[in-house]
This record gives structure tokens, C-alpha cells and sequence, in this order.
């Protein structure tokens, strides 16, 4: 088992690290040169900066949207997401792994908060899915994947949590850490191509987005002389 666990913290977290970051480089790479090509050929390039940034700070601290439709749905979406971002990135034997892989680390968690961020992000993740299936409208647009994320994300936090708080034997103790490196490892890989990327590129879909959506020069004509209407003010 020790020779699994070494296995896993090691050569294979480089690799799911790799991938992760190599997969939402090129996700972002992508997303730039579609919005540069878009910039390009735009007839406005004018860009409402201001805009920009309030929509992206309205995304990232949606509070002004959490009590207009589902209130609760979307305060325990929210405070799911920010133990799901917190505590791998803040969590002090977190930290001290990634020092180990890229040389450096940064401020932790205090435990108790890392410890209470990590229950209420089990929790809440077990209310969004109950809130999923028991609504008429989340179950019209939801997909199985939506259904199945929540219950994933929380393995790692399930596991991890055991491994730092109770009192457990060595076996069991080895087999939740186990569990806790291979689940997030496969979030890892998995992140990338699903869902999961919006957690982490998020901040920049706005600016993305708002540039992407410049119509060409030239659209407004086409458009015209499509609906033989050219030469009509648009």
C-alpha cells in the first residue's frame, strides 16, 4: 500500500497536474485566438472595459442574482464553489505538495476554517443535488453528468476529510488517503473537458466573450441584402 500511496502522491499527481494545466492552456489559447480573430475583423472595436469588469465581478459574486430566482439553490451554489476552489488551493498539506512538485507554496487555510469549508462543501454539494433532482425545471435541463459532478467532487473532500480528523486505523487510514489522491487526480484529468473548466476560466469568459461577440464588418450589409432589404437604416 505504501508503495501505491508513494505511486500516486508522486509521478502520478505530476502527470494529472500536467494534463489539467496542459488542457486548460490550450482551452484558454483557443478562446484568445477566436476572440483576436473576432477583434480583427470587427467594424466597432471599441470595448466597453467598464462593462466588462462589472459583468465579470457580477459573475464571480453573483449576489445581486442570489435572491431573484431560487434563492437557496443559488446560496449553496455558491458557497459549494467556494470551498471547492478554497480548500485544494489554500489547504496547508495541499500547499505543502504543490511546493514539492513546482518548487514554491503560498498563505493556508487555518485549520478549523479549512475544516469547516470541507463540511459545508459536502454539504452543500449533497443540496445541490437534492435540489437538482426535486425541481421540475433543473431535471427539464439537466444533464446526467449534472447530476453526477456533485456526488464526485465530494469523494476527495469525504476521503481527506477522514484522513485529517478521525480516528481511524492505519488500514483505513491508508485507504481513504488512497482514495483521496486517485479522485482528485481523475477530477484533474477530467477538468479539462467537462463542465469543470468554467471553475477555473471563468474570470476571463467575460472579456472572451465580450470580444468574441463583435460582428464582422461588413454584417450589417450582409444582413440587409439577405432580408432584400439593402439600403434600409439598421
Amino acid at each position: 500500500m505504501d508503495a501505491f500511496l508513494d505511486f500516486a502522491r508522486g509521478p502520478l499527481f505530476r502527470v494529472s497536474l500536467a494534463v489539467m494545466l496542459l488542457g486548460l492552456l490550450r482551452i484558454l489559447a483557443l478562446d484568445i485566438f477566436g476572440a483576436v480573430e473576432a477583434y480583427r475583423k470587427a467594424g466597432d472595436k471599441t470595448l466597453p472595459w467598464r462593462f466588462i469588469v462589472r459583468r465579470t465581478l457580477m459573475w464571480l459574486v453573483p449576489v445581486n442574482r442570489v435572491f431573484t430566482r431560487r434563492p437557496a439553490y443559488s446560496l449553496f451554489s455558491i458557497l459549494f464553489h467556494v470551498g471547492l476552489l478554497l480548500v485544494p488551493i489554500f489547504l496547508y498539506a495541499h500547499v505543502e505538495l504543490w511546493r514539492g512538485v513546482i518548487g514554491f507554496g503560498w498563505w493556508t487555510l487555518p485549520k478549523e476554517w479549512a475544516d469547516w469549508l470541507t463540511i459545508s462543501t459536502i454539504v452543500f454539494a449533497l443540496a445541490l443535488f437534492v435540489g437538482r433532482v426535486g425541481s421540475v425545471a433543473s431535471r427539464f435541463i439537466s444533464r446526467k453528468q449534472d447530476y453526477l459532478w456533485p456526488l464526485v467532487l465530494v469523494i476527495p473532500f469525504v476521503s481527506g476529510y477522514i484522513c485529517a480528523n478521525l480516528n481511524v486505523g492505519p488500514a483505513t487510514y491508508q485507504i481513504s488517503m488512497l482514495v483521496h489522491i486517485l479522485s482528485a487526480e481523475v477530477i484533474f484529468i477530467l477538468l479539462p473537458f467537462t463542465k469543470l473548466a468554467h471553475c477555473i476560466l471563468t474570470p476571463l469568459s467575460q472579456v472572451i466573450s465580450n470580444v468574441a461577440w463583435k460582428f464582422p464588418a461588413g454584417t450589417d450589409d450582409d444582413v440587409c441584402t439577405t432580408l432584400n432589404k439593402k439600403g434600409a437604416p439598421v
